[in-house]
């Protein structure tokens, strides 16, 4: 678990220690053991705008993690439970909510006591490729239009490298800003992608893969690797030379890689759900599905209030942030 100034955005946090087994369970974001669980610790408190530098709130990215058993589920979610309410009376700062993002399919009834988070934009539906099969069957399950455009990049003679070097880090940083630039999205900062690359690089458990053409970068890649699966969580492409189709044979070959590494699962990490075609995420979407794969459909990211009044202060300033962006 980390604890974080009231903000949102996706930080990289300490080196987690246990391994994901499905595209369906996950790892908070440094964890101690308890039996068939894992207990998420408090790992560090980012500065931010947030209104008060007394108010901070905790955040358990992709977790808690816990078996399949329901009965075993309940126990260890209250020994969680206690121990992170331990940490939260011995905090100096007042501790607004817990935001957890399980990858549950279904709500527990101990989790009951927590309310859907608003205003939170993780993926909660995602599309994950089994990696298992031989990569002939790979390829055979994905829709004949993304194994078509897979061969066209490879006529075209499209390559395919991965580059976590300052150089590759710049590279990267030029695609995102002319995609954000292209489709109008927000834009997280050099610095956000430079530390989050730079430590991935460093625990190896991340790379930036392009795909080049003519010598040119032309598509990119962030993907983390993290026990069974490789999950795709930044990509981004140039205007110029999309009839090459790089950014299929982009994604075919980081599975392999993965595959290589003996990951099980690629997740493409957020699709739009099943039931809102005009969801922002759609035209990307149309993309991933093209890649074949399992849908997953997780619970909601959900908060616990342990105070009524710091919580809606944390609210208020969330609005105001994204009314500004």
């Amino acid at each position: 678990m980390s604890a974080r100034k009231s903000t949102s955005g996706k930080a990289p946090g300490a080196e987690p220690d246990a391994a994901a087994s499905s595209p369906s369970s996950s790892v908070a974001v440094s964890t101690r053991s308890r039996g068939s669980g894992r207990i998420p610790v408090p790992c560090r408190r980012p500065r931010s705008a947030f209104q008060s530098a007394t108010e901070l709130f905790y955040y358990v990215p992709e977790g808690p993690v816990f078996s399949q058993d329901e009965n075993d589920i309940t126990e260890v979610f209250e020994h969680v439970m206690a121990f992170i309410e331990s940490k939260r009376s011995q905090d100096a700062l007042r501790v607004s909510h817990l935001r957890i993002e399980p990858r549950w399919e279904q709500l527990p009834a101990c989790a009951d006591a927590f309310r859907r988070s608003t205003g939170w934009d993780e993926p909660r539906n995602t599309l994950c490729i089994d990696l298992s099969p031989p990569e002939s069957a790979i390829l055979a399950q994905m829709k004949p239009k993304g194994r078509y455009n897979i061969g066209v990049a490879r006529k075209h003679g499209v390559s395919i490298t991965d580059d976590t070097s300052p150089g590759g880090i710049a590279d990267f940083l030029s695609i995102y800003r002319e995609t954000v630039a292209r489709h109008n999205l927000r834009e997280n900062s050099g610095e956000y992608f430079l530390e989050l690359i730079s430590r991935l690089a460093h625990l190896e458990r991340g790379s930036v893969f392009f795909a080049e053409y003519g010598g040119k970068r032309i598509a990119s890649a962030l993907v983390v690797f993290f026990g069974l699966r490789t999950t795709y969580l930044w990509g981004a492409s140039l205007a110029e030379h999309r009839n090459v189709m790089a950014p299929y044979l982009l994604h075919f070959e980081i599975m392999k890689t993965a595959k290589a590494r003996r990951c099980e699962w690629y997740d493409l990490y957020g699709i739009a759900p099943p039931d809102q075609p005009d969801h922002h995420w759609a035209n990307i979407s149309t993309f991933k599905r093209k890649f074949g794969g399992r849908d997953f459909n997780f619970v909601p990211t959900m908060d616990y209030i342990y105070d009524a009044a710091a919580y809606e202060r944390y609210r208020e300033y969330h609005r105001m942030k994204y009314a500004r962006s």
